[in-house]
């Protein structure tokens, strides 16, 4: 384990111009003392807080591979089907690895599918064998839902429009029975038993209003309110979860939660791009944390969130990756600058500085991943440092720039020489020193490519069924 970070420049985020070098020592896990550089640094480096990704699922390739490219959510997420289930463990190294190898410390991982055929708390235990593995902080949200399998409402609708072999397929992939409210509880607090330990830890994970009825959401805010387990769920992502919300929830989807239970500082809401004022307040009085997905929500159609207005009312806002980076590549650095750039403020009205990002996003992804203190790189935190190649990162050199400037103007993985977890170098230039990426990524494209044939009568199928789906909801949930 490495005892010693020699010879970087500490990122200021408070407005002021960095210092000359310095070393920073590590002992069980945090930064122990800070002090001037003993020897003048042959190559120059930037230290910064490690990012965390507040909202990921983990996926082991891009569903872009498997033909969901261009499409909303509403179908983005049928298409899912089509990846055959792999080795939970392979799955999990790829998809924690890049994002350490991009700069994420921590990681939430929304984990929405169970690949089987192993019960799913042994396939937990691979997942966290991945983590441990990796070195990254994980925190797993246990997917939980009772509803509305293939569609927000009137699935019989859908499934009358198809012919009755493809309906059969269909019907086959989506509407198993789902298990009862005391079960999703019970085995959510079975795999956080057998799992937890210091880097590893797990929350409830209900999907979202849509696809969770009353009865399972008030249950999980009680259980949360007993056990103090954190809550990670998607909130209002699209236009027709807007819509399905109004219909089903008159007096408000936010307020509903706040009378099951649910709006408590433990909720982690991701997306809200279609958040109102009044709801933004809500959440706001409440604690609870915003994790907003930039690149998500355009790969998907979902819109720009509401951020700027939800920092100017006091939400704490956090940011995912959410497997679908600008270039589908993971790239938290990228990611964090492209949430600055939409969410900062427009002209000379500013909501919010840099500096002053960064450190949000960091310490709020932080408490909502459950990990330990605010990021901030001092003595006594925890050694959760991301290191960039400064000399890269100011490629033309003619002059002093700040390297904030540097950061928010061009600042990327590529750019990540070092990250450490509680003291553990877990990345160096661009590669992950626990596992063999490219190993496990190559190994993933063989198994996926074995494995397609037997996705074959499900393709085949879409063709009938997205049209279905597109119709249902352009005509039934279209107006927001």
């Amino acid at each position: 384990m490495t005892d010693r970070l020699s010879g970087v420049v500490l990122l200021p985020t408070d407005g002021a111009s960095a210092g000359p070098p310095v070393d920073l020592s590590i002992r069980d896990g945090r930064i122990a003392e800070i002090t001037a550089a003993a020897d003048p640094p042959t190559r120059r480096l930037l230290a910064m807080p490690a990012l965390v990704n507040a909202h990921d699922h983990a996926r082991p390739l891009s569903p872009t591979s498997f033909g969901a490219a261009d499409k909303p959510l509403e179908t983005w997420l049928l298409r899912l089907a089509a990846m055959p289930a792999i080795d939970p463990y392979l799955g999990a190294v790829a998809a924690l690895g890049r994002a350490a190898r991009a700069g994420a410390g921590s990681v939430m991982a929304h984990y929405t599918r169970f690949h089987g055929p192993m019960a799913p708390i042994d396939e937990a235990k691979e997942i966290a064998r991945a983590a441990r593995d990796v070195g990254l902080r994980v925190t797993l949200a246990v997917f939980m839902r009772d509803r509305n399998p293939l569609v927000y409402e009137g699935e019989d609708s859908v499934l009358m429009k198809l012919p009755d072999d493809v309906r059969a397929v269909i019907e086959t992939q989506f509407l198993s029975s789902m298990p009862g409210v005391v079960e999703q509880i019970a085995n959510v607090e079975a795999i956080a038993a057998e799992t937890e330990g210091a880097l590893f830890s797990v929350q409830f994970g209900p999907s979202g209003p849509q696809w969770c009825s009353d009865a399972l959401i008030a249950a999980i805010g009680e259980a949360s309110r007993q056990t103090g387990r954190r809550v990670h769920m998607h909130l209002l992502e699209t236009r027709y979860q807007r819509a399905f919300a109004d219909r089903a929830y008159p007096e408000g989807v936010v307020e509903r939660l706040k009378t099951l239970g649910l709006l408590t500082p433990r909720l982690t809401l991701a997306h809200c791009v279609h958040a109102r004022p009044a709801e933004l307040d809500a959440i706001a009085a409440a604690g609870a944390i915003i994790a907003t997905n930039p690149s998500s929500n355009l790969h998907l159609k979902s819109g720009i969130a509401p951020i700027s207005e939800a920092l100017s009312r006091g939400c704490r806002v956090a940011l995912g990756v959410d497997g679908s980076a600008f270039d589908e590549d993971d790239d938290i650095v990228r990611e964090m600058r492209l949430g600055h750039f939409l969410h900062g403020g427009w002209g000379f009205d500013s909501v919010i500085e840099r500096g002053a990002w960064l450190s949000a996003i960091v310490a709020n992804g932080r408490f909502a991943n459950g990990a330990p203190g605010p990021g901030a790189l001092t003595a006594g935190a925890p050694a959760d440092i991301l290191v960039l190649d400064l000399d890269a990162l100011d490629r033309d050199a003619v002059m002093a720039v700040e390297p904030i400037d540097l950061v928010f103007a061009r600042a990327s993985a590529a750019h990540v020489a070092r990250l450490m977890v509680a003291g553990r170098e877990i990345v160096r230039d661009g590669r992950v020193t626990g596992v063999d990426l490219n190993a496990a990524e190559g190994a993933l494209r063989r198994h996926y490519r074995e494995k397609m044939p037997s996705r074959a009568a499900f393709v085949e199928a879409w063709r009938d069924l997205e049209p279905a789906v597109a119709a249902h909801y352009r005509d039934g949930l279209g107006c927001c």
